[in-house]
């Protein structure tokens, strides 16, 4: 089936297992996550990030999650709970690093580095490599079975023609508590850039991974620069310059519709075609 929005919100609900105690700030805390109910057997890479994001916030609730650096080690089990281990390596006045790990029957998924900041007053500059549009109309509504809102494109990650590999995507999703946002994007970032390193290679397209090709995600960033909120259109801009010894590259941006940059996001994934 695809991802849907009241099982992604169920996905983001923490259970702690255990608990840091205040006295100290290189205790660990445990969590356990549920995880999407999908077709696939495997685990999507977002809900992870989304976790992970998840996971920081309430293991240091007093900063804000700034980066996540992501290494995806081996593959996770779908429709299973997931265990975060968070690991505060050290927490000072302004800024927090934690490293967690998630986890599966003793094995871990995926590693963390995550840093956060408290909210600090500052000079602000708003530079742009190109301008942002205006939000697409409705007639450009796009379904993606891993996006559980509204999202709208004019590029075609179906095209089997030789294209740029540059990809577009405005999303809004429904009423959200903003506090959910950044692991939303998180979640989101996912998505996109392995189609995108494909959007060069005539005959293939996102679709087609474990037949045509194979992917999966290796490392994953993703950078918080302002508070936004996911209700409100989004833009999702994406390219990946290159491709090689099957292994792709990508980042994006993530505008708000006023042409704010709000987070950005870079990718490493194996690609390997099948012959």
């Amino acid at each position: 089936m695809p991802a849907d929005w009241s099982d992604l919100l169920r996905c983001l609900e923490l259970r702690s297992v255990l608990a840091r105690s205040p006295e100290s700030d290189s205790d660990t805390a445990i969590f356990e996550a549920d995880s999407q109910h999908l077709e696939l057997d495997r685990l999507f890479g977002g809900q992870v990030l989304a976790q992970f994001v998840r996971v920081a916030a309430a293991a240091c609730p007093d900063k804000a999650v700034k980066s996540l650096h992501v290494q995806f080690i081996r593959e996770g089990k779908g429709r299973r709970a997931v265990r975060y281990v968070a690991r505060h390596v050290r927490i000072g006045r302004s800024f927090a690093t934690l490293a967690i790990a998630a986890e599966q029957d003793g094995r871990v998924l995926a590693t963390a580095s995550v840093s956060l900041h408290v909210i600090e007053s500052g000079p602000e500059s708003r530079a742009f490599t190109s301008a942002v549009p205006s939000v697409l109309s409705p007639r450009f509504h796009i379904g993606h079975g891993l996006l559980p809102w509204e999202a709208r494109s004019a590029d075609d990650l179906n095209a089997l023609t030789a294209q740029p590999p540059d990809y577009d995507l405005w999303m809004r999703t429904p009423t959200v508590d903003p506090a959910l946002a950044e692991a939303l994007v998180a979640y989101a970032s996912d998505m996109n850039l392995i189609g995108t390193a494909l959007r060069p290679f005539a005959g293939y397209n996102h679709h087609g991974n474990g037949s045509a090709w194979t992917a999966a995600t290796t490392s994953h960033t993703v950078w918080f620069h302002r508070p936004f909120r996911t209700d409100d259109w989004l833009l999702v801009r994406h390219h990946s310059p290159v491709a090689a010894h099957s292994r792709c590259f990508g980042r994006g941006d993530v505008f708000t519709e006023n042409g704010t940059l709000v987070a950005s996001f870079a990718q490493e994934g194996l690609l390997r075609f099948h012959s």
